[in-house]
């Protein structure tokens, strides 16, 4: 590890812009960051890349980061301890989610709550489909979205407002400015902030309980920038989020509860880059975070304490990374850096404690105008599991100027949490305890010296050598773009096997009836399947309206249970004869809470010259299991399904030019016009919700006209 931090005091430089190569080809195209952690050109990387971008978010009227992934080809918005992301088949615990390039902390039961992030400060959205540990490491065994924020530019702002369906307000504000200082200095500021409020909603008032209660939230971002010379920069970064609830809920139907939660999360980034050379750059970034939350619940009748808990969780990382342009035609990118992360709660015996130190390596080759070749691979040693080296190799490849192939091959690894390795928590209510594996020895030891256990099922000790989850992926794709054509298309096939998923264990049953959970590396699951997406954009007069869709077909599948079920070893009992039989192959369908059919259909109209926009997006998501029924912890009957639904949103705007000023703009829409619902199975659909909001952006003609 010290000779790869002593590697990394080289340095880097992008190629020279004068060089006939094939950067230089494409570098009118939309650039992105995520694939490779360093600006590239979309056209040319060989992964499968999506980008959202500022002017699409704003056209779809979307407040947080949920409502704008929630359209987007292959990605599914799943309720489970919050609004998490499904990405290929993976559960919300497996996409690495970023800000800046730097990850977001705070998740419940592996589910990264996707409203917490506001979007009124988002430059574009990056979506990488696939395994991407060989540069992020754990947590991006699926995938990465990374959200790209405002920079300090040239002088302009913008405050706008908001209020919508279940007394839903929005506030938001930014300013951005840049000042010269010295000869060849600049000095930068931008600043953001939002405040969302939201009385609650409840599909079932008859139960006398909200299904999201009521909530105010604000954030605040900000970011300074030094241009000390072309060749040394330094920005500094930070944002706060503050969350307060008003839970209410019923226990039964005769106790009812009640009480205030708290959410808070904070980030510092400071990042130099220092360009040594016209061959060697560095950057140096170090990043903190913080994630805490509070609840104090008592029942409405008696103010007795129900429940009183706590979470906080902190998260350092210092890194370091260069890239080297050996010449034309090939790129060389190394990093090394160290994360530590701690966490207090109410559910663990102490403060916990984790430690990795990590490197990369990613080699960029192009020996063609038509050929991009990208290899590497992360290593990382972890201070409570087994170092895991993760490597990936892709490939791109022009077969003429509208059909580019592309494939990827690469490992990926989620580590185990805090929760599976030091969760001690006892059930008072319905009697059952849960403990990770770190601490369950001692748990089993405690419960049996004060009478609880009946019987130890499993060995508690071969529970402590959890490994950590790790995936194969292969991803085959074909490119359809035609240069100066309104047509762009794209097909992907992808195949993830994963290994040592981390399942619940039943290790004892307690004298209640009740068991002791622990979590072990039990299954073997693969996901499969593809992608389409496409767009057309045609001009109407002088409008333009763009048509784009998607469509993923997914299978995900635990091979064990496809084993037997093939072997002819797995049964059920018929609901209607009670008499047990076999389950077909064809009956089997996969894992829970998976669609094999998503796809969606999106509509964008834009006359510029009148300052009229308008868009119609449909979005509908197949039939997927929710629940084993008849006994046998499969998905095979028709009754274990929540059935398909399709969503429609629309949204309307108006903007007019303000002489010397800026603009003011005007928009109207309702998301889930039909006001389609389902209370038992998706919480996260609140019905119909209209809004209507007014945004006035700034800028000076001067700076306009530059």
């Amino acid at each position: 590890m010290t000779f790869a931090f002593a590697i990394l005091f080289a340095a880097y430089q992008l190629p020279d812009s004068t060089a006939p190569d094939s950067v230089k080809g494409r570098a009118l195209e939309e650039v992105v960051v995520t694939a490779t952690r360093s600006e590239r050109p979309m056209g040319a990387l060989p992964l499968p890349v999506a980008v959202v971008s500022q002017k699409q978010i704003r056209q779809m009227g979307s407040l947080r980061l949920n409502d704008v992934l929630r359209e987007q080809t292959g990605l599914a918005i799943v309720t489970d301890h919050g609004q998490g992301l499904q990405v290929q088949g993976f559960g919300p615990d497996y996409t690495l989610i970023l800000i800046d390039g730097e990850p977001i902390v705070g998740r419940t039961a592996g589910t990264l709550d996707l409203t917490r992030l506001a979007v009124g400060n988002i430059k574009q959205v990056e979506i990488v489909k696939g395994p991407s540990s060989s540069l992020y490491g754990s947590e991006a065994l699926a995938g990465v979205v990374n959200i790209i924020t405002e920079t300090p530019g040239q002088a302009k702002g913008s405050l706008s407002a908001r209020y919508g369906a279940n007394q839903t307000s929005d506030l938001s504000a930014d300013v951005s400015y840049k000042w010269p200082v010295g000869k060849a200095g600049k000095l930068g500021l931008y600043a953001f902030g939002d405040r969302y409020q939201s009385a609650g909603y409840s599909l079932t008032p008859e139960a006398g309980s909200q299904t999201v209660a009521p909530f105010v939230n604000y954030t605040a971002n900000g970011r300074i920038s030094w241009e000390f010379s072309p060749a040394l920069k330094l920005s500094i970064s930070g944002r706060y989020f503050t969350e307060r609830q008003a839970n209410a809920f019923a226990v039964n139907t005769a106790e009812h509860v009640s009480g205030p939660g708290t959410v808070r999360n904070y980030t510092l980034n400071p990042v130099v880059t220092h360009q040594l050379s016209t061959a060697w750059k560095l950057t140096y970034r170090y990043y903190r975070t913080g994630y805490q939350t509070s609840t104090d619940l008592h029942y409405n009748d008696t103010q007795a304490a129900y429940d009183a808990s706590f979470f906080r969780q902190t998260f350092n990382r210092p890194e370091i990374m260069v890239e080297h342009v050996i010449n034309n035609k090939h790129i060389l990118t190394l990093g090394a850096g160290l994360i530590a992360e701690s966490v207090e709660a109410t559910r663990y015996t102490s403060r916990k404690q984790f430690q990795t130190r990590y490197g990369f390596l990613q080699y960029e080759w192009m020996p063609t105008a038509r050929l991009t070749i990208i290899a590497g691979g992360r290593y990382d040693v972890h201070s409570q599991y087994a170092s895991q080296f993760s490597p990936k190799a892709s490939a791109r490849y022009d077969l003429n100027s509208l059909i580019a192939l592309r494939g990827s091959v690469g490992a990926g690894f989620k580590a185990p949490d805090f929760r599976q390795l030091y969760l001690n928590f006892d059930n008072a209510v319905a009697g059952y305890s849960v403990f990770g594996t770190q601490e369950l020895a001692d748990g089993i030891d405690r419960l049996q010296r004060q009478g609880q256990i009946a019987e130890v099922l499993l060995n508690p000790a071969q529970f402590r050598a959890i490994r950590a989850e790790s995936s194969v992926a292969y991803n085959l794709g074909v490119q359809l773009k035609a240069p100066k054509q309104p047509f762009t298309a794209n097909i992907n096939l992808f195949r993830n096997d994963i290994r040592d998923l981390i399942e619940t264990q039943v290790v004892a049953r307690k004298t209640n009836g009740q068991n002791v959970f622990s979590y072990t590396n039990l299954n073997q699951v693969f996901t499969q399947g593809a992608e389409v997406d496409g767009s057309y954009q045609w001009s109407l007069g002088s409008g333009q309206l763009m048509l784009s869709g998607g469509y993923q077909y997914l299978v995900a599948k635990d091979k064990a249970v496809l084993a037997g079920v093939k072997a002819g070893t797995v049964y059920r009992r018929n609901p209607e004869t009670l008499v047990s039989e076999r389950v077909s192959s064809s009956e089997y369908g996969g894992l829970l809470n998976r669609s094999r059919h998503m796809a969606n259909v999106k509509l964008f109209y834009e006359h510029a010259k009148n300052g009229v926009s308008a868009s119609l997006r449909s979005i509908y998501r197949g039939r997927y299991g929710f629940a084993d029924r008849d006994g046998n912890l499969i998905l095979d009957n028709d009754s274990e399904y929540v059935r398909g639904y399709v969503t429609h949103n629309v949204s309307a705007a108006k903007t007019w030019a303000i002489r010397d000023v800026g603009s003011l703009a005007l928009q109207v829409g309702v998301d889930n016009l039909a006001g389609y619902t389902d209370p038992q199975y998706i919480p996260n659909l609140a019905g119909r919700l209209w809004y209507a909001s007014l945004r006035w952006n700034w800028m000076p003609r001067l700076k306009r006209a530059s």
